[in-house]
């Protein structure tokens, strides 16, 4: 048990320090980062593979992030654009309160579909920390992809 702790607690550091990194990396170039961040998000969904943890259950904590994330970062965007730096933080701060709330709604909805399908949805502190941070980037990265191509 302790072993298994360990190693979460390593993976999750793991994950976050490359997310950083990269994200640092890709910062001042705003057509890759929606990209990079997706691909982190690949990585970190893989990063459970080693644990023989059943992807279907994180499904939950990936649509919290998704959805928690996206709309996030629409309303940063549009707030930036609207009033700068100040209306970026308004917009990042009022869109996280907003989207916790939705967000949650579809994390429940899935953690109920996936008992009713017979998959165990245990959370775990691997499970909800990776799956959150996979969403969150694949939410983030489709938007800021999609912002980009838009030209926003």
């Amino acid at each position: 048990m302790r072993q298994k702790f360990i190693l979460s607690i390593l993976n999750i550091i793991t994950l976050c320090i490359a997310i950083a990194a990269v994200s640092i990396f890709f910062v001042n170039n705003a057509w890759w980062i929606g990209i990079i961040l997706i691909i982190l998000a690949i990585v970190c969904i893989l990063s459970l593979l080693p644990f023989k943890i059943n992807l279907k259950s994180v499904q939950p904590d990936i649509a919290f992030g998704v959805i928690d994330n996206g709309i996030l970062a629409i309303m940063a965007i549009f707030g930036g654009h609207f009033a700068g730096v100040v209306g970026a933080i308004i917009g990042g701060v009022v869109g996280n309160a907003i989207t916790d709330g939705i967000a949650g709604i579809f994390e429940g909805y899935y953690a109920e579909k996936l008992r009713l399908q017979s998959v165990s949805d245990e959370r775990t502190m691997l499970k909800s920390a990776v799956g959150k941070m996979a969403g969150c980037l694949l939410g983030a990265g489709v938007v800021l992809f999609i912002a980009n191509f838009l030209n926003l």
